[in-house]
């Protein structure tokens, strides 16, 4: 069984400004098996979340999960991907595609969780963003 933890998160100064992604693996031991600081160039918050999450996904995949939790402070993305909010915005809508495609092709659950338990990914986007010229 491979069972891995996922937490990711976006980051944007100013919406939109400059943007990063970061995310965390972590396996079932809790040990820290791959993290991720990606500059994003100028965008909007949520599409920074999207991409974290999107991007997390792409890798984890690669490790043949049998199940994955991925963990993120952003309520209005794990809302959209189950449902309960629709996706209004027509720039979010091919992230939002591709990502339930993936999501779907795994064994995946995805909760919300208080910024304060998603440190890492938060340091990570963060270090994203500063890779990002103003």
């Amino acid at each position: 069984m491979s069972l891995y933890k996922v937490y990711s998160d976006g980051a944007a100064r100013g919406n939109p400004g400059p943007a990063g992604a970061g995310f965390a693996v972590f396996d079932d031991n809790g040990a820290l098996v791959y993290s991720k600081a990606i500059p994003l160039g100028k965008t909007t918050n949520n599409v920074a979340e999207y991409t974290a999450l999107l991007e997390a996904a792409k890798y984890v995949k690669t490790l043949n999960p049998s199940r994955v939790d991925f963990l993120l402070d952003s309520e209005l993305v794990v809302k959209q991907l189950a449902g309960q909010y629709k996706v209004k915005a027509p720039h979010l809508q091919p992230l939002y595609n591709e990502l339930s495609t993936l999501l779907a092709s795994m064994d995946a659950t995805c909760k919300h969780v208080p910024r304060e338990q998603n440190k890492l990914a938060d340091k990570l986007a963060n270090e994203g963003a500063d890779q990002v010229k103003a």
